[in-house]
């Protein structure tokens, strides 16, 4: 007769900091080597204070987030410069977030909509309290002085 395979028991547990909703603590932490590949452009944009995103020769539709490959035609796209300027299409306030974010809740992510730009682009939004952001305000980009070749490298202040 075949054995069950079976997870072996452990005496640790986990602290429960709240019930409803489910809150606990719980460390994680590992050292991951990557490679941005094909995004490598736009990243070093980040660190020479440039955003980056793709245009399609073929139908000239323009992705604020960078395609390598056109997503109506699928043909292959070119790299361009994006306004440094643009309006909040949409936002959020979040009041939890992941490991880069904790010592910044609450923060809010904004969708920026930039002319001649086909696609949104998602970013934080600083320098504002929860209420004063509005649909339409303006935006502009800043990147931090010391690139850390991540994409919260740009965000996003009232222009």
């Amino acid at each position: 007769m075949a054995r069950k395979p079976k997870l072996q028991e452990t005496e640790k547990g986990t602290v429960l900091f709240n019930v409803d909703p489910i809150i606990i603590k719980d460390h994680y932490e590992v050292d991951y080597i990557h490679s941005y590949a094909q995004d490598s452009p736009f990243f070093r944009g980040l660190a020479e204070g440039r955003l980056l995103g793709s245009r399609c020769p073929s139908c000239d539709y323009t992705y604020g987030t960078p395609r390598a490959h056109c997503m109506r035609c699928g043909d292959k796209t070119e790299w361009v410069d994006l306004p440094l300027e643009g309006r909040v299409h949409t936002y959020t306030t979040c009041y939890f977030g992941g490991e880069e974010f904790l010592e910044e809740t609450p923060f809010h992510l904004i969708l920026v909509e930039f002319d001649g730009v086909d696609t949104l682009f998602l970013s934080r939004l600083i320098g504002v309290e929860p209420g004063e952001i509005e649909i339409g305000m303006r935006v502009r980009a800043k990147f931090r002085r010391l690139s850390q070749f991540k994409v919260t490298d740009v965000y996003f202040v009232p222009a």
